[in-house]
Protein backbone atom coordinates (compact mmCIF):
# COMPACT_ATOMS: atom_id res chain seq x y z
CA UNK A 1 0.00 0.00 0.00
CA UNK A 2 0.90 3.56 -0.72
CA UNK A 3 2.45 5.74 2.03
CA UNK A 4 0.61 9.44 2.16
CA UNK A 5 2.22 12.19 3.80
CA UNK A 6 0.24 15.15 5.27
CA UNK A 7 0.22 18.59 6.75
CA UNK A 8 -2.42 18.77 9.18
CA UNK A 9 -3.35 21.90 10.81
CA UNK A 10 -5.43 22.03 14.10
CA UNK A 11 -7.74 25.07 14.64
CA UNK A 12 -10.01 25.04 17.83
CA UNK A 13 -13.46 26.04 17.47
CA UNK A 14 -15.43 27.98 19.88
CA UNK A 15 -17.10 25.38 21.46
CA UNK A 16 -13.86 23.83 22.46
CA UNK A 17 -13.82 20.65 19.87
CA UNK A 18 -9.92 20.75 17.82
CA UNK A 19 -10.73 20.60 14.06
CA UNK A 20 -7.99 19.09 11.83
CA UNK A 21 -7.60 20.03 8.45
CA UNK A 22 -5.20 17.75 6.61
CA UNK A 23 -3.04 18.99 3.52
CA UNK A 24 -1.60 16.51 1.04
CA UNK A 25 2.01 17.00 0.87
CA UNK A 26 2.44 17.22 -2.67
CA UNK A 27 0.27 21.25 -2.28
CA UNK A 28 3.16 21.77 0.15
CA UNK A 29 5.89 21.25 -2.64
CA UNK A 30 3.50 23.20 -5.19
CA UNK A 31 3.74 26.19 -2.87
CA UNK A 32 7.32 25.69 -2.19
CA UNK A 33 7.96 25.83 -5.75
CA UNK A 34 5.81 29.10 -6.47
CA UNK A 35 7.35 30.85 -3.86
CA UNK A 36 10.62 30.32 -4.91
CA UNK A 37 9.79 30.92 -8.46
CA UNK A 38 7.99 34.66 -7.29
CA UNK A 39 11.11 35.57 -5.43
CA UNK A 40 13.52 34.77 -8.17
CA UNK A 41 10.98 36.87 -10.24
CA UNK A 42 10.63 39.79 -8.28
CA UNK A 43 14.68 40.05 -7.49
CA UNK A 44 15.01 39.91 -11.29
CA UNK A 45 12.04 42.29 -11.98
CA UNK A 46 14.12 44.89 -8.63
CA UNK A 47 16.99 44.64 -10.54
CA UNK A 48 15.96 45.30 -14.10
CA UNK A 49 14.52 48.54 -12.41
CA UNK A 50 17.68 49.36 -10.65
CA UNK A 51 19.58 49.04 -13.89
CA UNK A 52 16.72 51.12 -15.57
CA UNK A 53 17.57 53.43 -13.00
CA UNK A 54 20.99 53.65 -13.13
CA UNK A 55 20.77 54.15 -17.20
CA UNK A 56 17.99 56.98 -16.94
CA UNK A 57 20.87 59.10 -14.62
CA UNK A 58 23.68 58.10 -17.11
CA UNK A 59 21.19 59.27 -20.41
CA UNK A 60 20.26 62.26 -18.54
CA UNK A 61 24.06 63.18 -17.68
CA UNK A 62 25.04 62.34 -21.29
CA UNK A 63 21.98 64.81 -22.37
CA UNK A 64 23.58 67.67 -20.14
CA UNK A 65 26.78 67.28 -21.65
CA UNK A 66 25.29 67.28 -25.15
CA UNK A 67 23.43 70.75 -24.35
CA UNK A 68 26.70 71.87 -22.73
CA UNK A 69 28.69 71.29 -25.81
CA UNK A 70 25.95 72.33 -27.86
CA UNK A 71 25.75 76.09 -26.29
CA UNK A 72 29.79 75.78 -26.50
CA UNK A 73 30.09 75.15 -29.99
CA UNK A 74 27.95 77.63 -31.12
CA UNK A 75 30.07 80.08 -28.76
CA UNK A 76 32.58 78.86 -30.50
CA UNK A 77 31.29 79.72 -34.17
CA UNK A 78 29.89 83.15 -33.11
CA UNK A 79 33.38 83.97 -32.10
CA UNK A 80 35.26 82.09 -35.18
CA UNK A 81 33.01 84.40 -37.24
CA UNK A 82 33.55 87.39 -35.63
CA UNK A 83 37.51 86.90 -36.71
CA UNK A 84 36.69 85.89 -40.10
CA UNK A 85 34.56 89.41 -40.36
CA UNK A 86 37.48 90.88 -39.05
CA UNK A 87 40.50 88.92 -41.28
CA UNK A 88 38.45 89.72 -43.78
CA UNK A 89 37.86 93.20 -42.76
CA UNK A 90 41.33 93.79 -42.07
CA UNK A 91 42.21 91.93 -46.02
CA UNK A 92 40.05 94.18 -47.71
CA UNK A 93 41.63 97.33 -46.03
CA UNK A 94 45.20 96.17 -46.81
CA UNK A 95 44.02 95.14 -50.55
CA UNK A 96 43.04 99.20 -50.79
CA UNK A 97 45.98 100.47 -49.00
CA UNK A 98 48.24 98.34 -51.13
CA UNK A 99 46.23 99.34 -54.03
CA UNK A 100 46.97 102.97 -53.18
CA UNK A 101 50.61 102.57 -52.89
CA UNK A 102 51.21 100.06 -55.70
CA UNK A 103 51.93 96.82 -54.93
CA UNK A 104 50.35 93.78 -56.46
CA UNK A 105 47.39 92.28 -55.24
CA UNK A 106 48.50 88.38 -55.07
CA UNK A 107 51.38 89.86 -52.48
CA UNK A 108 48.59 92.08 -51.20
CA UNK A 109 46.28 88.95 -50.41
CA UNK A 110 49.37 87.04 -49.16
CA UNK A 111 50.25 89.46 -46.74
CA UNK A 112 46.36 89.94 -45.61
CA UNK A 113 46.57 86.58 -44.65
CA UNK A 114 49.31 86.71 -42.41
CA UNK A 115 48.51 89.66 -40.60
CA UNK A 116 45.24 87.91 -40.38
CA UNK A 117 46.29 84.85 -38.56
CA UNK A 118 49.77 85.70 -36.80
CA UNK A 119 50.56 87.91 -34.07
CA UNK A 120 51.45 91.62 -33.83
CA UNK A 121 55.23 91.98 -32.59
CA UNK A 122 55.37 92.36 -29.06
CA UNK A 123 51.94 90.16 -28.24
CA UNK A 124 52.84 86.92 -26.56
CA UNK A 125 49.91 85.55 -26.95
CA UNK A 126 49.22 83.19 -30.67
CA UNK A 127 45.49 84.31 -31.05
CA UNK A 128 44.35 86.94 -32.96
CA UNK A 129 43.31 88.65 -30.05
CA UNK A 130 40.47 92.09 -30.22
CA UNK A 131 43.14 94.39 -29.04
CA UNK A 132 46.03 93.19 -32.43
CA UNK A 133 42.55 93.75 -34.25
CA UNK A 134 41.77 97.39 -33.33
CA UNK A 135 45.48 98.13 -33.34
CA UNK A 136 46.09 96.76 -36.66
CA UNK A 137 42.62 98.13 -38.02
CA UNK A 138 43.76 101.70 -36.92
CA UNK A 139 46.99 101.26 -38.83
CA UNK A 140 46.04 99.97 -41.84
CA UNK A 141 43.18 103.26 -41.17
CA UNK A 142 45.52 105.72 -40.98
CA UNK A 143 47.47 104.62 -44.21
CA UNK A 144 44.53 104.54 -46.61
CA UNK A 145 43.80 108.24 -45.12
CA UNK A 146 47.55 108.95 -45.70
CA UNK A 147 47.63 107.57 -49.37
CA UNK A 148 43.89 109.67 -50.31
CA UNK A 149 45.44 112.46 -48.89
CA UNK A 150 48.30 112.28 -51.37
CA UNK A 151 50.86 111.67 -48.94
CA UNK A 152 52.19 108.34 -50.87
CA UNK A 153 54.52 111.29 -52.90
CA UNK A 154 57.32 109.13 -53.54
CA UNK A 155 57.19 107.53 -50.20
CA UNK A 156 56.10 103.57 -51.01
CA UNK A 157 57.78 103.37 -54.14
CA UNK A 158 61.37 105.20 -52.85
CA UNK A 159 61.25 102.99 -50.15
CA UNK A 160 61.00 100.11 -52.20
CA UNK A 161 63.89 100.86 -54.39
CA UNK A 162 66.04 101.70 -51.77
CA UNK A 163 66.00 98.16 -50.18
CA UNK A 164 66.82 96.78 -53.34
CA UNK A 165 69.92 98.97 -54.13
CA UNK A 166 70.84 100.85 -51.16
CA UNK A 167 70.67 104.27 -52.85
CA UNK A 168 68.74 107.75 -52.70
CA UNK A 169 66.44 106.51 -55.90
CA UNK A 170 64.98 110.02 -55.39
CA UNK A 171 68.03 112.06 -56.95
CA UNK A 172 68.63 109.19 -60.12
CA UNK A 173 68.38 110.85 -63.39
CA UNK A 174 66.86 107.73 -65.22
CA UNK A 175 63.54 107.29 -62.67
CA UNK A 176 60.38 107.98 -65.07
CA UNK A 177 59.51 111.58 -64.16
CA UNK A 178 57.53 112.63 -67.61
CA UNK A 179 53.74 112.21 -68.68
CA UNK A 180 53.98 109.96 -72.16
CA UNK A 181 51.13 112.08 -73.46
CA UNK A 182 48.77 114.84 -72.23
CA UNK A 183 45.47 114.06 -71.74
CA UNK A 184 42.82 112.20 -69.24
CA UNK A 185 43.38 109.54 -67.09
CA UNK A 186 40.29 107.48 -67.43
CA UNK A 187 41.28 104.48 -65.64
CA UNK A 188 43.50 104.89 -62.53
CA UNK A 189 45.50 102.11 -61.01
CA UNK A 190 44.47 99.34 -58.86
CA UNK A 191 41.01 97.11 -59.01
CA UNK A 192 38.64 97.98 -61.27
CA UNK A 193 35.91 96.59 -63.19
CA UNK A 194 37.44 94.67 -66.40
CA UNK A 195 36.02 97.19 -69.54
CA UNK A 196 35.40 94.45 -71.72
CA UNK A 197 33.79 92.05 -69.71
CA UNK A 198 30.59 93.47 -67.32
CA UNK A 199 30.95 92.49 -63.42
CA UNK A 200 34.35 91.10 -63.91
CA UNK A 201 36.91 92.56 -61.71
CA UNK A 202 40.38 92.73 -62.27
CA UNK A 203 43.81 94.26 -60.78
CA UNK A 204 44.96 97.31 -63.49
CA UNK A 205 48.82 97.52 -63.37
CA UNK A 206 48.70 100.95 -64.97
CA UNK A 207 47.36 104.29 -66.16
CA UNK A 208 45.15 104.57 -68.92
CA UNK A 209 45.51 107.89 -70.66
CA UNK A 210 43.16 108.84 -73.27
CA UNK A 211 43.94 110.57 -76.51
CA UNK A 212 43.34 110.69 -80.32
CA UNK A 213 44.93 108.07 -82.23
CA UNK A 214 48.37 108.91 -83.83
CA UNK A 215 49.29 111.09 -80.87
CA UNK A 216 53.08 110.89 -80.39
CA UNK A 217 54.31 109.04 -77.25
CA UNK A 218 57.19 110.47 -74.93
CA UNK A 219 59.77 108.09 -73.22
CA UNK A 220 59.09 109.14 -69.47
CA UNK A 221 63.24 108.14 -69.06
CA UNK A 222 66.39 107.78 -70.68
CA UNK A 223 66.68 104.16 -70.70
CA UNK A 224 67.03 101.03 -73.63
CA UNK A 225 64.06 99.66 -75.80
CA UNK A 226 64.04 96.34 -74.26
CA UNK A 227 60.49 95.42 -76.55
CA UNK A 228 59.31 97.02 -79.38
CA UNK A 229 56.77 94.37 -80.95
CA UNK A 230 53.18 92.79 -80.38
CA UNK A 231 51.83 91.62 -77.15
CA UNK A 232 48.48 89.06 -76.16
CA UNK A 233 46.12 92.08 -74.78
CA UNK A 234 48.52 94.72 -74.96
CA UNK A 235 48.65 94.65 -79.01
CA UNK A 236 51.66 97.09 -80.12
CA UNK A 237 53.88 97.78 -77.21
CA UNK A 238 57.02 99.33 -76.16
CA UNK A 239 59.03 98.09 -73.09
CA UNK A 240 62.01 100.79 -71.84
CA UNK A 241 64.69 99.31 -69.42
CA UNK A 242 65.49 102.58 -67.58
CA UNK A 243 67.87 101.00 -65.31
CA UNK A 244 67.99 100.43 -61.63
CA UNK A 245 65.61 97.59 -61.79
CA UNK A 246 63.41 100.19 -63.57
CA UNK A 247 61.02 99.80 -66.69
CA UNK A 248 58.50 101.59 -68.38
CA UNK A 249 55.43 100.05 -70.33
CA UNK A 250 53.61 101.82 -72.90
CA UNK A 251 50.59 99.49 -74.66
CA UNK A 252 48.23 100.05 -77.23
CA UNK A 253 50.08 101.92 -79.95
CA UNK A 254 49.43 102.11 -83.27
CA UNK A 255 52.67 102.23 -84.54
CA UNK A 256 56.60 102.56 -82.82
CA UNK A 257 59.61 105.16 -83.69
CA UNK A 258 62.04 103.31 -81.89
CA UNK A 259 63.53 99.72 -82.51
CA UNK A 260 64.17 97.02 -79.77
CA UNK A 261 68.06 97.78 -78.27
CA UNK A 262 67.98 101.37 -79.52
CA UNK A 263 68.61 103.90 -77.11
CA UNK A 264 66.24 106.64 -75.96
CA UNK A 265 66.11 109.80 -73.60
CA UNK A 266 63.84 111.34 -71.89
CA UNK A 267 61.00 113.28 -73.97
CA UNK A 268 61.89 111.58 -76.77
CA UNK A 269 59.11 110.44 -78.88
CA UNK A 270 58.75 106.39 -79.17
CA UNK A 271 55.13 105.54 -80.49
CA UNK A 272 52.41 106.87 -81.40
CA UNK A 273 48.33 106.44 -79.74
CA UNK A 274 46.19 103.67 -81.09
CA UNK A 275 43.90 100.98 -80.00
CA UNK A 276 45.48 97.89 -80.83
CA UNK A 277 45.09 94.79 -78.46
CA UNK A 278 42.56 94.20 -76.45
CA UNK A 279 41.23 98.28 -76.23
CA UNK A 280 37.84 99.58 -76.18
CA UNK A 281 39.26 103.21 -78.07
CA UNK A 282 42.39 104.68 -79.11
CA UNK A 283 44.12 105.68 -75.51
CA UNK A 284 47.89 104.52 -73.80
CA UNK A 285 48.28 102.02 -71.08
CA UNK A 286 51.29 103.13 -69.24
CA UNK A 287 53.36 101.23 -66.62
CA UNK A 288 56.08 101.67 -64.02
CA UNK A 289 57.77 98.51 -63.38
CA UNK A 290 59.92 98.53 -60.22
CA UNK A 291 62.20 94.91 -60.34
CA UNK A 292 59.30 93.31 -61.71
CA UNK A 293 56.19 94.46 -60.03
CA UNK A 294 54.14 97.53 -61.40
CA UNK A 295 53.78 100.17 -59.20
CA UNK A 296 51.37 103.12 -59.19
CA UNK A 297 52.12 105.58 -61.84
CA UNK A 298 51.03 109.01 -60.35
CA UNK A 299 53.37 109.61 -57.88
CA UNK A 300 55.98 109.42 -61.13
CA UNK A 301 54.49 111.96 -63.31
CA UNK A 302 55.61 115.62 -62.79
CA UNK A 303 56.15 117.30 -65.88
CA UNK A 304 54.75 117.10 -69.34
CA UNK A 305 56.39 117.33 -71.97
CA UNK A 306 55.98 121.19 -72.52
CA UNK A 307 57.28 121.98 -68.92
CA UNK A 308 59.95 119.59 -69.92
CA UNK A 309 60.74 121.42 -73.63
CA UNK A 310 60.58 125.17 -71.56
CA UNK A 311 62.79 123.86 -69.22
CA UNK A 312 65.43 122.97 -71.82
CA UNK A 313 64.98 126.40 -73.50
CA UNK A 314 65.74 128.08 -70.79
CA UNK A 315 68.56 126.35 -69.67
CA UNK A 316 70.00 127.02 -73.02
CA UNK A 317 72.80 129.84 -73.16
CA UNK A 318 71.77 133.24 -73.82
CA UNK A 319 68.23 132.54 -73.11
CA UNK A 320 66.46 134.20 -70.54
CA UNK A 321 63.09 135.27 -69.87
CA UNK A 322 63.21 138.30 -71.86
CA UNK A 323 64.46 136.83 -75.10
CA UNK A 324 60.92 134.38 -75.16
Amino acid sequence: MKKRFYIIFVAREQDGRLRKIPIPMHYAYIFVAAAVVGAFTITGMAGSYTRMLLKTARFNEVRSQQVALRKDYQHLQTVAHEKEVQAATLGSLASEVAALYGLRQPHVTKVAAETATAPLAGDTSATFTQDAYVQSLNELTSLRSTALAGGISHSLEMSILESKDGGDWADFADAPSLWPIAGRVTSSFGERQNPLETGEMEFHEGIDIAAPSGTPVHATANGTVETAGHETGYGRVIIVNNGHGIQTLFAHLSGFAVTQGEQVHLGQIIGYVGDTGWSTGAHLHYEVIIHGTPVNPHPFLHETDQQLASSDTSALPGTDESSR
